[in-house]
């Protein structure tokens, strides 16, 4: 359904068709391989839900690279930690994090780039990775046992701990979804208010929505009565 809307912000209105989605994602896997990410490679995101948080998602396991995702609200010292253990090489967030997530940075040694879906001094531009083509290199995937997907447990006994989401994990999963999410379809909009970084959101309503051909409506955070207006405006 190249013409359908995919995603949605409900607040600033921004939207990709999914002709739109497709071509964004080569562009920016194209881009994070000219900034040197390369197969295996830990590009972490801290960020909200926004229609650019799927573009990278998938820009980046679409290149053999590995998507640590962490909650916004972290600490820098939390988010540090989480970067050092994963050893990220790259982080994307939105201004208002990146100092936040340059003193992380500090803490893990590994990270050699910020990138920003805006602007913000010191920052690379979400924009300067749509200057390199859309045409990544292809990348030889191993689904069963390459790491595309690497969130943190919430820590509840002890530490929290990355867990090694392979692709097949993820695409199994769908399947698993298939009898819930085949009532969704090209016509249907989905609340993509759960967060993005945590597994639920990330696969039952990013890939669900996304694998469905519904169009995801994102709010960056819960607000009673923007979610109201978003259930009544989009008929969610």
């Amino acid at each position: 359904f190249p013409d359908h809307l995919a995603l949605l912000c409900g607040v600033t209105g921004k939207s990709y068709t999914y002709a739109q989605l497709d071509d964004a994602v080569k562009h920016v896997a194209a881009g994070l391989y000219a900034h040197g990410i390369r197969k295996g490679d830990v590009v972490g995101i801290v960020s909200p839900n926004l229609p650019d948080f799927p573009v990278v998602f998938y820009a980046v396991v679409s290149i053999g690279a590995i998507c640590s995702t962490v909650n916004p609200i972290a600490t820098a010292e939390e988010i540090g930690a989480q970067f050092a253990d994963s050893q990220a090489v790259l982080i994307v967030t939105i201004p208002e994090l990146f100092e936040k997530c340059s003193d992380a940075a500090r803490l893990a040694s590994t990270v050699r780039e910020i990138v920003v879906f805006g602007e913000a001094d010191g920052a690379t531009p979400y924009r300067e990775l749509f200057a390199h083509g859309n045409t990544p290199p292809a990348v030889t995937i191993d689904c069963a046992t390459d790491v595309a997907a690497l969130p943190y447990s919430s820590g509840t006994s002890g530490i929290p701990k990355g867990v090694m989401l392979t692709h097949r994990n993820l695409v199994a999963n769908l399947q698993q979804m298939q009898a819930v999410t085949e009532v969704i379809d090209s016509n249907s909009r989905v609340l993509g208010v759960l967060p993005f970084f945590h597994i639920y959101g990330m696969v039952v309503v990013m890939g669900g929505a996304l694998r469905q051909g519904a169009c995801i409506v994102s709010l960056p955070r819960f607000d009673l009565e923007q979610v109201l207006k978003v259930l009544q405006d989009h008929k969610i």
